[in-house]
């Protein structure tokens, strides 16, 4: 998204008023729904865990070959997840409430969701949000202070292009946008400046209605940004181990609750050299064993930041050259029969005989931070009796570090240290 158009809105980021405020003093949280979880309205009954673990696979390497070493240029774009993302999270759209599910993204910049008169729609399978029907719905006028972008109804609009060639157009509006916070109790935001899309090209298709919106830009209209000094520009997350099939769902946490503190917390600074609604890390090396695997380098030539950490993106991606180092420090250390991945996806994958083989624990080392990855967040399993190497080796993408290396950590963003920290947990007791 265009930096004239984060400007042209920033003035109504400051019109919150929030209901609720007993419910804001020490934060909140919300449920974050993973697509293959009982809870999720995706949830494919018919798919064994295998075929999930090789679905998100293709998912992870669908993302490496949209989200090229492009992203990072001046080009207005996003980086939706295709294929619909990993995680949902329910939210209600205006007066009276309307329910919708909308796709996490870390790397978009504002809340859109589909609205009927639509032009151009993906096949939404829920109901479709009718701004006529909403008493608190808004257009936001041409004739609004820096407003730049107009339609033939003298509406102010957005459009926004992303990574695999889809678009999503239509009017930014204000509506009051409620969360459904884990204590029953609910949490309303008037005035919130969101996008009622009307013209679609998405690659995905289902009961999600569109995007939520959790990049870092402090001028950008995504949900952390509008939700400002209520939540002191923090949040985090819990991620269940996946594939777990149970009605328990991660936590998307806000304000105080976010805080990542107590013993055994890493942090490491955010780099700044980049457009800031992505979130980019510093990664020094990875250890297991006596190896130890360089990873240097950055992104584009600067001093820092040379891996996004993404939630929307399972599988963890790295260079060739790095990958094959790892693997090959893991091929020293492991003693399994070495067998092919049968759905010719993973590159190493090993025969077991049950579940309780203690693959070698990685060592994450980022910039002051040095994260253990045990065997849950390094291997899945893809068939009876088969477990694979959850690393993907791409030159064609930036790297990304990606979900299933998170599992079981709490992972919290502070954007106003810029940092993001780390703590080992136990995410179904959370």
């Amino acid at each position: 998204m265009s930096t004239s158009f984060f400007l042209t809105l920033l003035f109504f980021s400051l019109c919150f008023i929030v209901t609720f405020s007993h419910a804001l003093n020490n934060g909140f949280s919300v449920e974050l729904i993973h697509r293959d979880s009982l809870k999720s309205p995706l949830y494919q009954a018919i798919e064994n865990k295998y075929q999930r673990v090789v679905s998100a696979a293709r998912r992870s390497i669908n993302f490496a070959n949209h989200f090229n070493k492009n992203s990072l240029t001046n080009t207005p774009r996003s980086t939706l997840i295709p294929d619909k993302g990993e995680y949902l999270m329910t939210y209600s759209i205006g007066t009276p409430p309307f329910k919708l599910y909308g796709i996490i993204d870390t790397g978009s910049d504002l809340v859109w969701f589909q609205c009927q008169p639509c032009k151009k729609c993906y096949n939404q399978t829920t109901p479709m949000f009718k701004p006529s029907e909403s008493s608190s719905y808004k257009n936001i006028p041409c004739s609004a202070k820096l407003c730049s972008n107009c339609n033939d109804q003298n509406n102010c609009q957005y459009y926004i292009s992303y990574e695999d060639g889809s678009h999503s157009q239509g009017d930014i509006s204000m509506e009051t946008l409620t969360l459904e916070s884990t204590t029953g109790v609910p949490i309303s935001f008037p005035k919130t400046v969101v996008g009622c899309a009307t013209n679609n090209t998405m690659s995905f298709q289902g009961a999600s209605s569109g995007i939520v919106g959790l990049g870092g830009g402090p001028d950008s209209q995504d949900l952390i940004a509008q939700l400002g000094s209520l939540i002191d520009g923090k949040f985090s997350y819990c991620l269940l181990p996946l594939f777990l099939e149970s009605n328990t769902t991660s936590k998307l946490n806000f304000g105080d609750v976010a805080v990542v503190s107590g013993d055994g917390v890493v942090s490491t600074p955010i780099a700044k050299n980049y457009p800031p609604v992505f979130y980019i890390l510093t990664l020094e090396a990875f250890s297991l064993g006596n190896k130890r695997v360089e990873f240097g380098g950055s992104l584009r030539g600067e001093d820092e930041g040379n891996i996004f950490i993404d939630s929307g993106t399972t599988y963890t991606i790295l260079p060739s050259d790095v990958y094959a180092n790892l693997e090959s420090g893991m091929l020293e250390l492991v003693k399994l029969e070495r067998v092919d991945d049968p759905n010719h996806t993973l590159n190493l994958c090993y025969s077991i005989t049950s579940d309780g083989y203690d693959f070698p624990l990685i060592t994450t080392h980022f910039k002051d931070a040095d994260v253990k990855l045990h065997s849950i967040s390094t291997f899945v399993p893809i068939a009876e009796d088969i477990v694979c190497f959850a690393f993907i080796p791409s030159d064609r993408t930036d790297p990304i570090f990606g979900n299933l290396a998170q599992q079981n950590l709490l992972v919290g963003y502070d954007l106003k240290k810029m940092m993001v920290s780390f703590k080992p947990m136990d995410c179904t007791k959370v």
